[in-house]
């Protein structure tokens, strides 16, 4: 029974002295990892990115694919300028489909940029991972656009609906817990294209 005992606190020593090194261990190695994807990806971006990238642009509503267009995402380094070309082009009409943006390194390191319409209007947009963000309000509608490159695709995204909320939930006590109220919003449009570069 001693042996037992004795075997038993021996296991228990060995466990509660080890456990803890090899988790520091593991933690500051997945630190360590995920500090080197962030940096790689801030810094491939968005030199990694540049090119024309062609494919379609399907438009959803609650009915389903309503609309599917041509829709292209031109991507070049302005000649003596730290600025990039960010143009998007909508249908078969590439002059009168054209959206010539620009695209402004706000801090790289942060992943903050700016897309510069080119009439007063400047978007934020945010890289985290290897996704560029950008949130905004127009016509109250709240938008939700994305730009995220996988492999040789791009795939871009948009999300919209009105800047009202359909219902309110929460604001509760349940179960001596203090609940936050929720506001949910619409979602009426989803756009998507997956873009290869050409």
């Amino acid at each position: 029974m001693r042996n037992i005992l004795s075997f038993c606190l021996l296991i228990t020593f060995v466990l509660t002295a080890c456990t803890p090194k090899v988790a520091k261990v593991a933690k500051e190695d997945l630190t360590s990892l995920s500090k080197e994807k962030i940096a790689d990806t801030t810094e491939k971006f968005p030199d990694t990115w540049l090119g024309n990238w062609k494919g379609t642009l399907n438009i959803y509503n609650e009915k389903g694919l309503a609309q599917a267009i041509p829709m292209e995402l031109e991507m070049a380094k302005i000649e003596d300028s730290e600025n990039y070309i960010w143009a998007i082009i909508y249908g078969e009409d590439k002059e009168k489909g054209r959206r010539s943006y620009e695209l402004k390194i706000v801090d790289a390191e942060k992943g903050v940029y700016v897309i510069d319409e080119k009439n007063s209007i400047e978007l934020e947009s945010y890289l985290l991972g290897n996704k560029l963000y950008n949130r905004f309000l127009v016509a109250e509608s709240l938008l939700l656009c994305t730009y995220e490159k996988v492999g040789d695709t791009m795939i871009f995204e948009v999300i919209s609906g009105k800047n009202e909320a359909v219902s309110t939930t929460g604001g509760e006590v349940v179960d001596g817990e203090e609940i936050p109220e929720v506001k949910t919003y619409p979602i009426i449009v989803s756009q998507r294209a997956e873009l290869k570069r050409h």
